[in-house]
């Protein structure tokens, strides 16, 4: 499912980025994603997996963009 590779591929370029800490976790059900840096930003990575889970990669794409951006 490409929706699920985009998730994956977006937490792991915020592990890159160091902006979570490398335990961060995408499972079936749920993600984890611990060491953001404020409650705002946590809110808008969580409405962009939301938005991607519903088949919409627009939100996540802003939120993570690729991974030079993140640097």
């Amino acid at each position: 499912m490409p929706f699920n590779d985009a998730i994956r591929t977006a937490i792991l370029r915020l592990v890159d980025a160091r902006e979570v800490d490398f335990g961060a976790y995408t499972g079936p059900v749920y993600f984890m994603m611990h060491g953001l840096r404020d409650e705002e930003r946590a809110r808008e990575l969580a409405a962009a997996l939301h938005a991607a889970l519903h088949e919409d990669l627009e939100p996540l794409s802003r939120a993570v963009p690729p991974a030079s951006s993140l640097r």
